[in-house]
């Protein structure tokens, strides 16, 4: 399989629209260029789109055409992983040699998913030094995969290390949000309102869209409209079929007929 088409399959498995997964970073166009084979992305695009994506960019290439000095080092860390011998993952992690585009983001992955295990142990075993020493170590790694549950995990460590200290967790919006959504889909639009009462922004495109779903299902039209209309800038198709429709219901044809206008 092409890369643009990798690509296309991962957006798409992640209920990403082109808009969303480009961000700031680059262009729509530039995107579908990918996307159909017209382009080529630069190590750093395919990083971020990878990132993004939560797939490694290994996942994207094809690692027997791409020539690396660490694939020797991170077979051994990954066996090392799946063995779930994390000491082993940073022995084998000492001889990788930075910067590699290739491993590099895999191999940030694999230290703090290890630090992580080994301080865990610490804890358990009341090595409080030794557990501050790889708390310290993951705390300094940014890691461009699934940096949120890292940190999430590692806070929680923490406070198991120093019980009188509060600590701040991430926001579990992005988690809710897709459970949201899951349930919506699922047509439990109960479940899906308290999971969106749960959140902690609710001035996003994505939660106003979800919590417009609600509204509708109860056929609460104002409230609907009100929501798609703090959605509307990002969805903009979506919107408007809804909002043609919750206008048409509150009797305002002049509403609903500009909103059909825009489906044309």
């Amino acid at each position: 399989m092409e890369l643009g088409q990798r690509l296309k399959e991962a957006r798409l498995a992640a209920g990403l629209s082109q808009r969303q997964l480009c961000g700031d970073v680059i262009t729509r166009n530039m995107l579908s260029q990918i996307e159909n084979g017209s382009a080529r992305p630069s190590m750093d695009t395919l990083r971020y789109l990878a990132g993004r994506l939560e797939k490694p960019v290994s996942w994207f290439l094809d690692e027997q055409t791409v020539a690396s000095p660490n694939r020797a080092v991170m077979e051994e860390a990954r066996l090392g992983y799946l063995m779930k011998e994390p000491a082993r993952v940073l022995r084998g992690l000492e001889e990788y040699r930075q910067p590699d585009a290739l491993f590099d983001a895999e191999r940030e992955l694999l230290e703090v998913l290890a630090c992580l295990d080994l301080a865990e142990e610490a804890l358990e075993r009341d090595y409080r030094p030794r557990a501050a020493e790889l708390l310290e170590r993951a705390a300094a790694i940014k890691p461009l995969y699934c940096g949120r549950e890292l940190e999430r995990r590692r806070l929680l460590l923490q406070a198991r290390l120093e019980p009188g200290v509060t600590v701040r967790l991430p926001s579990l919006d992005e988690e809710l949000l897709l459970r949201a959504r899951g349930a919506l889909e699922s047509g439990d639009a109960a479940r899906c309102a308290a999971l969106l009462e749960a959140a902690e922004d609710r001035a996003s495109p994505d939660w106003n869209f979800l919590r417009g779903e609600v509204y509708l299902a109860a056929e609460d039209y104002r409230a609907a409209a009100q929501c798609y209309h703090r959605a509307e800038a990002e969805y903009p198709t979506k919107t408007a079929s809804r909002l043609e429709h919750c206008y048409r219901e509150l009797g305002d044809f002049k509403q609903a007929y500009e909103y059909a206008c825009k489906q044309r």
